[in-house]
């Protein structure tokens, strides 16, 4: 992302060690970045697609702004399949 002008993005597919029993809520923050400062800084980090199973960080910056890194740190808060889940009991 350091070349190029206007709208641009990365993805990046995250798969839970354990899958969840629902999608959980997640979220994502950055932990590093290394920017140029000669233009402004846009950026915007997201999670998309939440499953059960995983999601995806998606990066987003737009206009002049020059990326050389960026780090991305992401937290996932739900409930987890348990064997004495009370699901089959009437």
């Amino acid at each position: 992302m350091w070349t190029g002008e206007g709208p641009r993005e990365r993805r990046k597919t995250v798969i839970y060690r354990e899958p969840f029993r629902r999608p959980p809520a997640v979220h994502v923050s950055i932990s590093l970045w290394d920017m140029n400062t000669d233009a402004a800084i846009r950026a915007e980090l997201v999670a998309e697609h939440v499953t059960e199973i995983g999601f995806d960080i998606v990066f987003r910056t737009w206009g002049d702004s020059r990326i050389a890194r960026l780090r991305a740190a992401w937290l996932a808060i739900g409930e987890l399949p348990f064997d004495d889940d009370w699901d089959d009991v009437d």
